[in-house]
């Protein structure tokens, strides 16, 4: 009996050493763009880390192994244009009723990371913050309005008083770990204060500025922002709306938009429910004018109509003819750079594992741009599981469980809690890492 217990012991001891990895994903395309990787690899996840990234790796060393054949694993995604300062109660405000709580949106698409555009200003954004970003299992990170009261309508974002540069840096610098850049969007006058003092925010603070140019005026031409306004790394989203002129009218690129990207100024798709057409998109790329980065513009009626979801926009550019591996480039590594949060966005050994398990489903799919023009597509992106700090957050078709007919018949949670936080063990419904 001695022997046997000795026996037992030694093959725990033995079990435990060999378990390296908490996780390992075995078999899948790993597309990671900040290591130039796009080849079938394993990798292994240890105590929220990303602890290997090999050809093969032995399952024997994992705690949990999930076979991901077939289908690509990529960093956490990263929307960079969200509007998700819900719970205010205030209608018609983007600082309320139209922004959507981020984790009903986020983990079922692939996404990990997003950024809120603009919804606070240096006046709100602690009640956004303590209201939403610390309470949300999605990472929250904010480009803060250069209107104080945030995007609340148009009395407030016309406000050319409460555009103040000052205190925008000031609150970005004291809470730098969330604000990750400075946001003017849907003036309708024709000055330039808005952007100029956004850029002044910005400047002061170090981080960069994103531009949705609101209404379009002769006094201040798109071609004059992106070339004179706008500094290397700043973002023009919305490129794709043809509100602005990005296409001329004989259906050519904007050349103020080839040499503003000459410049280094960053082109986002920033699709929302009014701000993206395949009439504009569809030449624009075929004339090579591609994005930097893929968003969404997400918010309740954007959600609702031709948008849907960042998956539903990367597979609308699948359509137009990049490949999966680029589209997912631009929807992780290009934009963590964009926001200059480089511990994002890859895979590399030692980086916050943070993984998208994403399938490309074929089959014949229509594709709605902001007028409700359709275009026919024969893939679409599924997410099949999302890991959010090294634990599985969502898990599409279960892929890491098992059938419930190998379980005991009074089985209750069961799953570590050192991978899972969908149903682990003892502690019922689990909670993502926050950071």
């Amino acid at each position: 009996m001695k022997k046997y217990i000795a026996l037992l012991v030694s093959c725990s001891i033995g079990s435990a050493y060999a378990q390296n990895y908490d996780l390992l994903l075995q078999g899948g395309r790993v597309v990671d763009a900040k290591n130039g990787i796009a080849a079938i690899r394993d990798v292994a996840i240890k105590e929220g880390r990303i602890a290997a990234v090999a050809p093969k790796i032995d399952p024997g060393q994992a705690l949990k192994t999930i076979n991901v054949a077939g289908l690509y694993v990529s960093p956490g995604l990263i929307d960079i244009h969200v509007h998700v300062f819900a719970g205010t109660g205030e209608r018609g405000s983007y600082a309320g009723d139209s922004s959507v709580y981020p984790d009903g949106y986020t983990f079922r698409n692939g996404v990990t990371t997003v950024a809120d555009a603009g919804s606070s200003g240096y006046r709100n954004f602690e009640d956004f913050k303590d209201r939403i970003i610390d309470r949300a299992r999605t990472r929250v990170l904010v480009f803060l309005n250069i209107v104080g009261n945030g995007m609340r309508g148009g009395r407030y974002e016309n406000d050319l008083k409460d555009m103040e540069a000052a205190p925008t840096a000031a609150m970005a610098m004291k809470h730098k770990d969330i604000v990750v850049g400075v946001k003017t969007a849907h003036y309708s006058g024709p000055e330039w204060t808005p952007v100029e003092h956004a850029v002044e925010a910005g400047t002061a603070a170090k981080i960069p500025v994103m531009v949705d140019f609101g209404n379009d005026h002769p006094e201040r031409p798109l071609a004059d922002l992106v070339t004179k306004k706008l500094r290397p790394g700043d973002i023009y989203t919305h490129c794709y709306s043809g509100l602005r002129h990005e296409l001329t009218d004989n259906g050519k690129v904007n050349p103020g938009m080839v040499e503003g990207r000459k410049r280094g100024v960053i082109f986002d798709v920033g699709h929302g429910g009014g701000s993206f057409a395949w009439r504009i998109a569809t030449p624009a790329i075929k004339q090579g004018f591609l994005p930097d980065s893929i968003s969404t513009d997400l918010h309740v009626s954007s959600a609702a109509g031709g948008m849907k979801d960042m998956l539903n926009v990367m597979s609308k550019f699948l359509a137009l003819g990049l490949s999966a591996d680029d589209v997912i480039a631009k929807s992780t590594w290009n934009p963590a750079r964009e926001i200059k949060r480089e511990e994002l966005g890859n895979l590399s050994v030692g980086a916050i594992a943070d993984v998208a398990v994403l399938r490309v489903e074929k089959g014949k799919f229509g594709f709605l741009d902001m007028y409700g023009a359709r275009l026919d597509g024969a893939q679409k992106f599924v997410a099949e599981m999302t890991i959010k700090g090294g634990k599985v957050v969502y898990d599409l078709n279960g892929l890491g469980r098992p059938a419930w007919t190998t379980l005991p018949k009074d089985y209750l949670y069961f799953a570590d809690p050192r991978w899972d936080a969908v149903s682990p063990a003892r502690g019922g419904r689990g909670g993502a890492a926050k950071k």
